[in-house]
């Protein structure tokens, strides 16, 4: 059998992602697997910075606006629809091109998932009842003291994630970190895995100036559109919270779009924590020409 190759493009928001993926897949005449937990909704297209109409026309793109909000779907479902579609794809491609920022997916992708003992679900109905009536920054301080490596690497602005951390430590008598990493499946494809970074304060204009761009695209028309919803895990992120809050009345606009900014660059600064771990990434200044990429992706497949 042909060795098949997984090329996986990562790196903070905003960095340009999207459009290497895209010459990269054009360049092996192959297809694009997108692991952004977000732009998984369709309901959720100008805040999660999906691919614009010519980008995703520009390559056949999969797992971008393929489920609905209201659908329950986790990281688990998608490990095994991402193989599936792999093992499809590699009958007749040697190329596929992986590209998102979140690290959680791409791990379940390359590597699989961590297993975790079972926990008495009444440890998260608890958790879910503090969050509600004590707040994040509670559950976060909680966190901090179980387990600060969680507290460190995964995504602490996401309920969901810090909640999940918090009853494996809780229910386990173990740190939530202490279950990852362990050995894990093999894969019957090659990942080679290529960085893209900029210096920080770089990274942290070119958010900004996206945070302007979604709002002058109609963000807040697309937040009103879901304000009823906003109890959905899905639209319990970074764009859309911050709107609901002045759909609220809980905050002036112009200080929920400086929310957005800020969270996003906290975003940026965790996903450049969980990508800078990884062994064997191929990091590359964001302005790098794509040939230099390919030179790089040549040298690993001979």
């Amino acid at each position: 059998m042909n060795q098949k190759y997984l090329i996986s493009i990562i790196g903070p928001t905003a960095i340009g992602k999207t459009s290497l993926s895209i010459a990269v897949a054009n360049h092996f005449k192959t297809e694009i697997i997108s692991v952004d937990s977000r732009q998984f909704y369709k309901e959720m297209q100008i805040g999660t910075a999906a691919p614009s109409i010519a980008e995703l026309n520009a390559a056949p793109h999969h797992f971008i606006h393929h489920k609905s909000i209201l659908e329950d779907y986790n990281v688990g479902a998608f490990e095994k629809d991402a193989l599936k579609k792999l093992e499809e794809l590699f009958e007749n491609h040697t190329y596929v091109v992986m590209v998102g920022g979140s690290g959680l997916y791409i791990d379940a992708v390359t590597k699989g998932l961590d297993e975790f003992p079972q926990v008495d679900p009444a440890i998260r109905e608890e958790l879910n009842a503090e969050l509600d009536s004590l707040g994040l920054e509670h559950l976060q301080n909680m966190l901090k003291t179980l387990d600060p490596k969680s507290f460190e690497t995964i995504a602490i602005d996401n309920p969901h994630r810090v909640i999940r951390a918090l009853e494996i430590s809780i229910g386990s008598g173990q740190p939530y970190s202490s279950f990852l990493n362990k050995d894990k499946a093999k894969r019957s494809f090659k990942t080679i895995t290529i960085g893209l970074t900029a210096e920080r304060p770089i990274i942290y204009d070119r958010i900004n100036r996206r945070v302007d761009i979604m709002m002058e695209e109609g963000l807040l028309e697309e937040v009103k559109n879901l304000h009823h919803l906003q109890h959905l895990n899905a639209l319990n992120t970074v764009g859309y919270s911050e709107l609901f809050k002045y759909l609220d009345g809980e905050w002036t606009l112009e200080f929920a779009v400086s929310e957005i900014k800020k969270n996003s660059r906290r975003f940026a600064k965790r996903q450049l924590t969980w990508f800078k771990k990884k062994e064997n990434t191929h990091w590359f200044d964001y302005q790098t020409s794509l040939d230099k990429v390919l030179e790089t992706i040549a040298v690993e497949t001979n």
